[in-house]
């Protein structure tokens, strides 16, 4: 991470010459009030990427104005779980073709999309100087969104880690599978050890009932306790298994969309409530977060 960090530093020296520590957005007006949310997982198929398209669903319903960043950048499929077919991706903004305001799509409900690539080997594992680039091409967009929702991959690599480490929350979706659980544990402990993290939101997934959501919560926090330094897990509630799920994505929708009272869209809008609720939330300032989290290190 301190070489991640002395890399940054020396290119932002050469690419600005506003201070590290300015919280002021492009249009000089403080942005303190966006929260960028990672939604993560330590193992794949746990619903990480439905849970991310139907919260983006809710918290526009709530007159949010909402941004996914597709953050599995080499295996997208954000895009397909909307329906969409973007003409360009992340990948042409990293090339220097398209800026972000060319690439970013509308996504039904109203919410925007940034689409990642599919198939693109070499975006698995950004160098430092294109994390910079697209931070900066981010932060041109401070001023338009209240909630950005990052879609990470799952597992454990630098680019998972890097979202999860630059993102204000951090929401860790698990599920009944004793995979899920141990996987969840390895990424919350690199994340503690290796990026100094220690708050972590608990989201259980696809639970046939509240008595084994928190089960599920106490066994991770208990092992996390015992073993980790003193993590912050915070329970943030339970989405129930529910068969229209699957029917949705079938049909390329978000449930809370095409099944607005089923179970699993009630406890969509419960969570979003519950994230919209908190107020101790710990804000570092606008989107150039991202840099002053690194150069801190």
């Amino acid at each position: 991470m301190t070489d991640q960090a002395a890399g940054l530093r020396n290119l932002i020296k050469l690419n600005t010459h506003e201070p590290c520590g300015a919280a002021v957005t492009g249009n000089g007006h403080n942005s303190s009030h966006i929260r960028v949310i990672s939604v993560t997982s330590g193992k794949g198929g746990v619903g990480k990427t439905s849970i991310v398209a139907n919260l983006a669903h809710a918290f526009q319903k709530m007159k949010k104005r909402v941004l996914i960043l597709d953050a599995d950048l080499g295996l997208a499929n954000m895009d397909i779980m909307l329906g969409l077919n973007p003409r360009y991706t992340i990948s042409h903004v990293l090339k220097g073709e398209k800026s972000l305001e060319e690439v970013i799509v509308t996504a039904p409900g109203g919410f925007k999309l940034l689409p990642a690539a599919s198939g693109i080997q070499e975006l698995t594992n950004l160098d430092n100087s294109q994390r910079l680039f697209l931070l900066n091409e981010l932060d041109s967009l401070n001023d338009q969104f209240d909630l950005i929702l990052i879609d990470t991959g799952a597992g454990i690599s630098s680019n998972v880690m890097y979202f999860n480490f630059a993102a204000m929350e951090r929401v860790v979706v698990v599920t009944n599978e004793p995979t899920s659980l141990t996987d969840a544990y390895a990424l919350i402990k690199v994340l503690i050890k290796d990026y100094h993290q220690k708050r972590f939101k608990v989201l259980v997934n696809q639970a046939r009932s509240g008595a084994e959501a928190d089960r599920i919560y106490k066994s991770l926090s208990m092992v996390a306790d015992r073993y980790l330094e003193s993590p912050s897990l915070d329970y943030v509630g339970w989405i129930p298994y529910d068969r229209h799920i699957p029917a949705a994505v079938r049909k390329q929708k978000a449930v809370v969309e095409s099944h607005p009272d089923a179970p699993a869209s009630r406890g969509i809008i419960a969570l979003a409530k519950r994230l919209l609720a908190e107020d101790d939330v710990n804000f570092d300032g606008d989107i150039k977060f991202f840099w002053r989290r690194l150069l801190e290190q």
